[in-house]
């Protein structure tokens, strides 16, 4: 049943609202280094993105396994089958930054409608909403995958719309990526930049409207713009 609300607010998953860091005793116990972390997630998302560019769909998943065999070959690593059911299991429980439940509770008091949008595949987010303790916020969780076109990809955030019987532009996405909320712009949508550390918006392209060093800071931003 579509979603209906003055505003459809889509918010990104991992890292903007849950940490990844709980992965780096695992990335430091196979690799030697938590930093092997980010290196793995980067080549996840190039895999991914690689795979919608050249027409041949790769879901998030297959990226994640094909990302961790390159980074145990590029590091000299041997990954058990135990290391990589832990990480594939890791990632289906992470925490949530410690200020996102409180940030969307006060959004969700809001006029707007809250929607989680991901490349994960449905089952992976449901799950991991779910163990964050977030899932009951949200009035709708998409995923990419089921249209098999990953955020940036235009068709993404048209999933959103259609799910939520909403033209583009009254949907805003909330994420921690440049990439995905530079894809978000570019097909219409508002964007908010959550600013976690390391994460810059892209100088290139249009630009979000509100920047905040972490989601509750975003959340105060759009609750008093009304």
């Amino acid at each position: 049943m579509p979603v209906r609300a003055t505003r459809i607010i889509a918010f990104d998953v991992n890292e903007t609202l849950l940490d990844l860091a709980a992965l780096d005793p695992l990335f430091t116990e196979a690799f030697g280094s938590a930093s092997v972390r980010a290196q793995w997630f980067g080549q996840m998302l190039q895999l991914a993105f690689t795979g919608g560019l050249a027409g041949s769909y790769v879901d998030f998943s297959s990226a994640q396994e094909a990302a961790l065999t390159m980074m145990a070959e590029i590091h000299g690593a041997e990954l058990t089958t135990a290391t990589r059911d832990s990480v594939r299991e890791t990632m289906r429980s992470l925490p949530a930054h410690p200020e996102v439940d409180g940030a969307l509770a006060a959004l969700r008091a809001s006029p707007s409608a809250l929607v989680a949008l991901t490349n994960s595949p449905l089952d992976v987010a449901g799950a991991q909403l779910t163990n964050a303790g977030l899932a009951h916020h949200f009035d709708a969780i998409l995923s990419a995958d089921t249209v098999q076109a990953l955020k940036p990809a235009r068709a993404a955030y048209e999933l959103v719309a259609r799910s939520c019987d909403v033209p583009l532009d009254e949907v805003r996405l909330v994420a921690a990526h440049a990439w995905d909320v530079s894809g978000a712009l570019a097909a219409g949508c508002a964007a908010a930049f959550v600013a976690r550390a390391g994460k810059v918006p892209s100088p290139l392209g249009l630009q979000p409207d509100v920047v905040g060093r972490d989601l509750a800071d975003v959340a105060d931003m759009l609750l008093a713009a009304g």
